[in-house]
């Protein structure tokens, strides 16, 4: 069979290809159209520009990818209430009617007779939420204000369909490849009740509009979304691109039985420019042997297009694809149905549900875990007023609910937008406590210098270790993104700090951390820090291969290590 044959026999469930498809040989993703050269507006490496939708955008030029600019300056929507004053989705029909002929026979001479030609679509409907507002209001707006979350998401859900609607009557590709991150590498964004209720019925308009019109829809999310995979399939989504191995692919490929094609397996740990042929090669044969009998996979590196970052690695990928596509294999056919992994709706952990009301600080610690912040500053007064001292309630109320919280946060229970809402509850009684810790001479557990390295504008994951570590009392000096592993060490020796915790997102920006391991031992600091990393790209492995202290694979399991390492400390 061709590549392109491959992959049409793959969308039946009851498909037999001859073989594996080696990543995205049977795809041509095509970037070069109208629509996408009208909304790029001219940016590329090396340029900081708004985008049609107002939005800064910020590519370095040593940079991979483009980053949105969310600070509260240049946020384009500040208050959700407004957001028809404010958001405007660019007009396409207007301005992407012309030079579709020349684009569609360059595009089907890249594509040849053996590919399948796709249309690229990035920026889905949370993406161009959280472009617009920010990540962290996008979450707590889901909550605070869900109707005007829902006008928002339709709205751009019919931009979207617009620009679906060119791609079919101009372009006539076989199929559209849209882009969506809805989680981390390890849980959902929000609450899986929740992503149904704001975004499964816009994303079945359209991807029913896409296969109504017999175009091929193919989304990519490189993020945990096993909770929502048979959502997936109703929605119309016929193949999943960007497949973490975090997902558990054998044991989707059971559930699904033949339902979705899975793209990926191959994760960023290897695409680093220090991976060595030896690692690559057993890595992706471990993915081949564990995923590949399951049928309805295609190994790919999980990113949304196709080739890794450090060119040395993907022809050892290929390779090791073709060497396995080579071997004699026995038939596997899926014949078992999991069921559904049960997910709970409630953010509320057990043990917080069965707090007593009758002690204010259960309670307290209770209604911070429902994000109920008028009710924390009630009962926050009330312990006042029945003689409790502020540590007390900072201890046994507030903190204490945010590590319940936490703990829930990292069993799956809890999601971000809940730990955001808890952290508001949080500040907002601290606003009240402050002037009594103070006075009672009472000081934070410790301080820690918390930044994103060099290289990497992405932000998320270091701010919910942010808001995690001010909840559980640790001050925070905060550098923010692309900061040098100078900048860290230098932060910590003037701020006095007992952590240094480096985030990355990117394999290009890791070494870094190794340069903040270096340079803290350069300063003579070494053993008066305690060196902490965290993001998709890292582990327990580079950790200690870089001679870090401790790697955390989640926000909470990091505030409770910090609060363990300060605590010892000051023993």
């Amino acid at each position: 069979m061709t590549a392109r044959e491959i992959f049409l026999e793959m969308l039946k469930p009851d498909g037999k290809p001859d073989r594996l498809l080696d990543q995205y040989e049977a795809l041509c993703v095509w970037l070069g159209d109208p629509v996408n050269g009208y909304l790029m507006n001219g940016r590329g490496p090396g340029t900081t520009r708004k985008d049609l939708w107002g939005v800064t955008i910020s590519w370095p030029e040593d940079h991979p990818g483009q980053q949105p600019i969310t600070t509260e300056d240049l946020k384009v929507l500040k208050d959700i209430t407004k957001w028809k004053e404010v958001v405007h989705a660019p007009d396409v029909e207007a301005n992407c009617q012309d030079g579709w002929e020349e684009c569609i026979k360059i595009a089907r001479e890249a594509a040849g007779p053996d590919r399948l030609l796709f249309a690229f679509s990035g920026t889905g409907l949370f993406e161009q939420c959280h472009f617009l507002m920010g990540f962290e209001d996008t979450l707590t707006n889901l909550y605070e204000h869900p109707d005007e979350m829902h006008e928002l998401i339709d709205y751009i859900c019919e931009f979207k369909l617009k620009v679906m609607k060119l791609y079919c009557e101009k372009m006539h590709p076989d199929g559209i490849f849209f882009h969506d991150d809805w989680g981390t590498k390890t849980n959902l964004f929000m609450n899986p009740d929740m992503w149904r209720e704001f975004f499964k019925e816009p994303y079945r308009r359209i991807y029913g509009y896409i296969r109504s019109q017999g175009l091929i829809a193919i989304h990519h999310a490189d993020s945990y979304l096993a909770p929502i995979v048979d959502d997936m399939v109703e929605v119309g989504i016929q193949c999943w691109q960007g497949v973490l191995p975090e997902n558990d692919i054998p044991a989707l490929q059971r559930q699904l039985n033949g339902r979705m094609i899975l793209m990926g397996g191959i994760g960023a740990a290897i695409d680093r420019p220090d991976s060595t042929e030896e690692e690559i090669r057993s890595y992706v044969r471990n993915v081949l042997e564990t995923c590949g009998p399951g049928g309805h996979f295609i190994p790919s590196i999980t990113y949304g297009l196709a080739g890794t970052i450090f060119k040395h690695v993907d022809p050892f990928i290929d390779d090791e694809i073709r060497k396995y596509n080579a071997q004699l294999h026995m038939p596997v056919r899926n014949t078992v149905t999991l069921p559904r992994r049960r997910v709970r709706s409630a953010p509320v952990a057990e043990s917080s549900r069965e707090s007593t009301t009758g002690n204010v600080l259960s309670a307290i610690s209770t209604s911070l875990c429902k994000g109920q912040r008028r009710r924390v500053l009630e009962l926050v007064n009330t312990a006042l007023a029945e003689g409790k001292t502020a540590e007390e309630i900072l201890n046994d109320g507030l903190i204490a609910g945010m590590n319940t919280l936490g703990d829930d946060f990292s069993a799956g229970r809890a999601f971000v937008p809940e730990m955001l809402i808890a952290a508001k509850c949080m500040s907002q009684a601290m606003e009240v406590l402050k002037p009594l810790l103070q006075g009672s001479g009472i000081q934070a557990k410790g301080k820690a210098v918390i930044g994103t390295v060099k290289g990497d504008l992405h932000d998320i994951g270091k701010n919910i270790v942010k808001l995690a570590f001010e909840s559980s009392g640790i001050e925070v000096e905060d550098l923010g993104v692309d900061s040098s592993a100078e900048a860290f060490i230098e932060a910590a020796q003037r701020e006095n700090c007992s952590i240094i915790a480096c985030s990355s997102l990117l394999t290009t920006s890791m070494n870094e951390m190794a340069r903040v391991v270096e340079l803290a031992g350069k300063a003579g600091i070494r053993d008066k820090v305690t060196i902490m990393i965290g993001g998709a790209p890292t582990s327990q492995e580079y950790c200690e291969a870089i001679g870090a202290d401790l790697y955390t694979p989640d926000a909470a399991t990091a505030a409770r290590k910090a609060v363990e390492i300060l605590s010892a400390r000051s023993a």
